[in-house]
């Protein structure tokens, strides 16, 4: 591999502006499901000065409570297909038990969070997945422009901490499933107008890597080209590739920048060098 694969750091910061800065955290991966990792991010998190979002995902408890209730996960190229049972089903794990987990031991922290989905104040309207070679049943899409970014703002402006699960609703009664990695690219990207947005995708790994097997092979930087060169040549696993695409379309509509890394580097990423990967 080139020089791109090589871990080096480059400074990070804002980029000169009026606006205040929002910070957009998204965790997932091993780290929800490894109590060690999650109290420290979640520690580390609080110490953040300013606007901050935290956005979930559900890690791998639904599935072992899904196991316990007779409900077997079904995946099609990594995604989850959700059933009328399985959105119930991570409905009372993502929104409730992992939301209110998080959100309690922020408040035990000083952090006063508010813990969300995107039906509660109608913050997140999404649309069902249209059926075409694969139905992934009650799942949702959405865009930037769904978010409901004045309420948002307001939550933000009150001091509040906004703790978002990944699901949303249809508006008319019905909930949806949907990637937490679009919901804090579309909320950095929405927040845009208010705020100098920085968005992080923190997991378990310590970047993007260049060999899935190595974790010293992390690529520093990524633009469009090298991304164009990494996917013909499939040196990408599949898992990072959504992260990746959120990525460039929050960049693309205003967002300062993304860092995608290893949840123990926050503090790093947001304070000092950059550890894992930027996507420019």
């Amino acid at each position: 591999m080139n020089s791109h694969t090589q871990n080096t750091s480059f400074e990070t910061g804002p980029r000169v502006s009026n606006k205040p800065i929002l910070y957009v955290v998204k965790i997932g991966g091993n780290v929800i499901d490894e109590e060690s990792a999650m109290n420290q991010l979640l520690n580390d998190f609080a110490t953040i000065k300013g606007a901050a979002i935290l956005v979930h995902g559900g890690g791998k408890i639904a599935t072992r409570l899904g196991e316990q209730m007779g409900i077997v996960s079904q995946y099609v190229e990594g995604r989850r297909i959700t059933d009328a049972a399985t959105i119930d089903l991570v409905t009372m794990v993502y929104a409730g038990l992992v939301n209110k987990k998080i959100v309690a031991a922020l408040q035990a922290l000083g952090s006063n969070a508010i813990g969300l989905t995107g039906a509660d104040a109608n913050l997140i309207p999404a649309t069902k997945r249209p059926v075409k070679q694969i139905d992934y049943g009650f799942v949702g899409d959405l865009t930037k422009e769904t978010i409901n970014i004045q309420q948002v703002n307001r939550f933000l402006e009150d001091g509040l901490v906004p703790v978002f699960s990944p699901i949303c609703h249809d508006g008319k009664g019905q909930l949806l499933n949907t990637n937490a990695d679009t919901i804090a690219s579309c909320l950095a990207t929405a927040l845009s107008t208010y705020y100098q947005v920085r968005l992080l995708y923190c997991f378990e790994k310590h970047g993007v890597l260049a060999n899935i097997t190595d974790e010293a092979s992390v690529i520093p930087l990524i633009d469009k080209e090298i991304y164009a060169n990494l996917k013909s040549a499939n040196k990408l696993f599949d898992g990072i590739l959504p992260k990746i695409d959120n990525a460039f379309a929050a960049i693309d509509a205003g967002v300062q920048e993304v860092i995608i890394g290893h949840a123990a580097d926050l503090l790093d990423n947001i304070t000092k060098m950059v550890k894992g990967t930027m996507i420019k």
